[in-house]
């Protein structure tokens, strides 16, 4: 049985260090972790395939920007014939406060567009997801739009990096699980 994990992002190197895209930072980590290259192109992804807890694993990048991220999942899904269940999709989230993250099974997209488009896509929320919490802004001048597209200081960044073992760990549970 294949296993999907879709890092939510978006590309190009201006948005590399953005709380919208720690999705792409947690999946660059566990794919150098566990050894698997994120480098073919398919699927309006950057794709790379391995095997963890005996199961055969996609791990994907898609490079359309974040409100169109269901297209490529849908596709990677529909050509492993692999179903939604199988699915995680790791990603930001403002309910989480800066560091926390959790992990759920279905719900709602809570106005974060990746997740909306992946729902409209496979005509479900019923898969797994690793929610890493990025906080809402202090400034109230701030939109929610702007504060996901700003860059991570550099203490949030190494904080990040000691949290990436623990979320290796989690992600290897869900792996499990499956």
């Amino acid at each position: 049985m294949m296993v999907v994990i879709s890092f939510l992002g978006n590309p190009g190197m201006k948005y590399r260090r953005n709380r919208h895209n720690i999705g792409f930072i947690i999946g660059a980590h566990l794919a150098d972790t566990w050894g698997i290259r994120v480098s073919k192109s398919a699927f309006s992804a950057f794709c790379g395939t391995g095997q963890m807890e005996s199961r055969d694993l996609l791990l994907m990048m898609p490079q359309t920007y974040m409100n169109q991220s269901g297209g490529p999942v849908k596709q990677a899904l529909a050509y492993h014939r692999v179903d939604p269940s199988s699915l995680i999709v790791v990603h930001d989230e403002i309910e989480l406060p800066f560091g926390d993250f959790r992990i759920k099974t279905g719900g709602g997209h809570k106005g974060h567009n990746g997740l909306r488009s992946i729902i409209e896509q496979l005509g479900t929320p019923d898969f797994r997801r690793l929610r890493f919490g990025v906080g809402r802004p202090d400034n109230q001048m701030l939109s929610v739009a702007d504060y996901v597209l700003s860059d991570f200081s550099s203490d949030e960044m190494a904080r990040i990096e000691a949290l990436l073992p623990e979320i290796d760990s989690a992600v290897r549970g869900i792996i499990a699980s499956l």
